[in-house]
């Protein structure tokens, strides 16, 4: 019976990113991939990328972290996920940006490391809004903002990568569970 099937939510591991992972990145500069962010990356500009996600990584002041999304069990890099400081409409906050290669979407990757990558940047205690800003041609990113709990704040033009403007949806998750979840949450943690 269709009652009796579980779907059950993929299980992964958000891993810093390291030196080793800039073929991950190549993997994901593919046209089908990258539509949505202004094509594929040059070499010279997914290394400068890959220089950027280490130096995130190896941050520890609460600028953010980049991570190498990882499917469990088999422990197969699939994506990448991250957070960093941004300052957004004069005040301070979290962007985030993730990537799931094209023979693993659809499965619920993605919605995983989202709310992986959202108690990270809760946990840094830094900043009360994590943002993410994906094409409004990119149905399936704006499709899981919402699903991750983000809120829509509305349109937006975004610059990216740098000389390409793109138009953009601008999605705010708080971070401050207190405030977001009531005084009831907060005394059970």
């Amino acid at each position: 019976m269709e009652r009796d099937m579980e779907i059950k939510a993929p299980r992964v591991r958000l891993e810093p990113w390291s030196e080793t992972d800039l073929g991950l990145l190549r993997a994901a500069n593919t046209p089908e991939m990258m539509t949505h962010l202004g094509g594929p990356e040059t070499e010279e500009q997914l290394v400068k990328r890959h220089r950027r996600y280490v130096d995130l990584s190896a941050d520890r002041t609460g600028k953010g972290r980049m991570f190498r999304v990882v499917l469990l069990p088999d422990g197969e890099a699939v994506g990448t996920i991250g957070f960093w400081e941004k300052t957004w409409q004069g005040q301070d906050v979290y962007e985030t940006g993730w990537g799931v290669l094209s023979a693993f979407q659809g499965r619920g990757i993605a919605a995983a490391a989202t709310a992986a990558v959202a108690e990270r940047a809760r946990a840094e205690k830094k900043h009360r809004y994590l943002h993410a800003f994906p094409s409004v041609a990119n149905p399936s990113s704006n499709r899981l903002c919402r699903r991750a709990g983000f809120s829509l704040q509305g349109e937006c033009d975004f610059e990216f990568p740098p000389g390409n403007v793109m138009r953009c949806n601008d999605w705010r998750l708080d971070l401050d569970p207190g405030l977001a979840s009531g005084p009831e949450s907060a005394e059970a943690e």
